[in-house]
């Protein structure tokens, strides 16, 4: 069995980019916790909702590393308290989005248990270039 992977092809130049991106999607968690929605608001913005009930501003963070959002959640345990039902979970958690190379982060914003993150999709330029054709003997770089 070859070790050559579809991004290999010889049409396909610049695209290793995407072979990473799947092998980092391949790894990120498939727990539930917490649970979450992507709603598309309208053609240039998505938004994704995570459901962190208990968690305050100060418990939550989100970062962007390269083309990872990650979000994290951890609350302090408080240890005078004495529950005889614990059923509100409280535990740290990490949640992680691959997004595409364009996309950008616009906000985010916690209200009622629910972080929002807006994500916004700029129209790309449509980029139409004529590349010159230089006689023979007078090419760069040497050949």
């Amino acid at each position: 069995m070859s070790g050559m992977s579809l991004f290999n092809h010889p049409l396909l130049l610049g695209f290793e980019i995407f072979e990473q991106r799947l092998e980092q999607l391949s790894k990120t968690q498939t727990e539930g916790y917490p649970p979450y929605n992507i709603e598309q608001i309208d053609p240039g913005h998505l938004r994704i909702t995570v459901a962190v009930a208990g968690f305050s501003e100060d418990d939550l963070s989100i970062q962007l590393e390269e083309s990872q959002l990650l979000i994290r959640g951890k609350r302090t345990d408080e240890a005078e308290r004495a529950y005889l039902h614990r059923g509100i979970a409280a535990r740290q958690f990490q949640r992680s989005f691959i997004l595409a190379d364009r996309i950008e982060v616009e906000a985010a914003t916690l209200d009622n248990g629910l972080l929002h993150i807006d994500l916004v999709r700029p129209e790309p330029e449509s980029l139409v270039r004529t590349i010159p054709i230089i006689p023979s003997g007078t090419q760069k770089g040497g050949r």
